[in-house]
């Protein structure tokens, strides 16, 4: 996978001519993955690509703090080095401007690609409880069947909460279990009950199956969609 670093803008050549042909490799693999229905992890590498040229753009001093100085001497009174700061240069600050506003419809066009695929496919996921739920919902298993896969792919879930000083987010955290092949004996219920038996660490876990008539890249796109579909179903919003 072609990747981008998240200091791109500022590191290494401060040319425009390389950093559209750097962006546009990475904006071409991007697009190669989006073709496959493959939005994760690079959707969510888009968006904050495209944030961080927004706040550079609109904040200056930003923009300072993370472009690298240049080794101007040695303070004779301490003995420490000095450093330039190379934004002095107008032609460069005009560079990086340039890079900037050309930077940004192009992040602007793949993030609302990005976003468009994902809205199809969450449009064409159906979640369902299996069984009896119990109060606390927030560990169990999710079901996952899609298109025409001959199989339903079992994970184990657990949803957890964190905060930081201004807001409190929720979390989905997963493991694979088990495949089960499908057939007429095979029904999510019937999976539940073999889980049921083979892991006695949750004797009363919450199910829930998401099935699509798509066929869908499991780790790329189906999973960590089914997973947000998940925590809005079961969890309410946080405060």
């Amino acid at each position: 996978m072609s990747e981008l670093s998240k200091n791109w803008l500022t590191e290494k050549l401060i040319d425009f001519e390389y950093k559209k042909y750097l962006l546009l490799a990475y904006l071409q693999e991007v697009r190669k993955n989006f073709d496959a229905t493959k939005l994760y992890p690079w959707l969510a590498e888009l968006i904050e690509h495209y944030k961080n040229v927004i706040s550079v753009r609109d904040n200056k001093q930003n923009l300072k703090q993370h472009f690298p100085q240049r080794l101007s001497g040695i303070d004779s009174s301490s003995g420490k080095l000095t450093y330039e700061n190379l934004l002095n240069d107008d032609e460069l600050m005009q560079e990086i401007e340039n890079i900037i506003e050309f930077a940004i419809p192009q992040f602007e066009t793949r993030v609302e690609e990005g976003k468009n695929i994902y809205d199809i496919v969450e449009e064409h996921l159906h979640i369902q409880p299996v069984g009896v739920i119990p109060l606390n919902a927030e560990n169990g298993y999710m079901f996952l069947k899609g298109g025409d896969k001959a199989d339903t792919t079992v994970f184990e879930y657990q949803i957890t909460f964190f905060e930081n000083a201004s807001k409190k987010y929720k979390a989905v955290h997963t493991h694979f279990v088990k495949s089960f092949t499908n057939s007429i004996s095979t029904t999510y219920q019937s999976i539940k009950s073999d889980l049921l038996r083979e892991n006695k660490k949750l004797p009363n876990p919450a199910a829930y199956a998401i099935e699509t008539e798509m066929t869908l890249p499991l780790e790329e796109t189906f999973l960590p969609i089914a997973k947000r579909m998940l925590v809005r179903f079961v969890s309410p919003p946080v405060s």
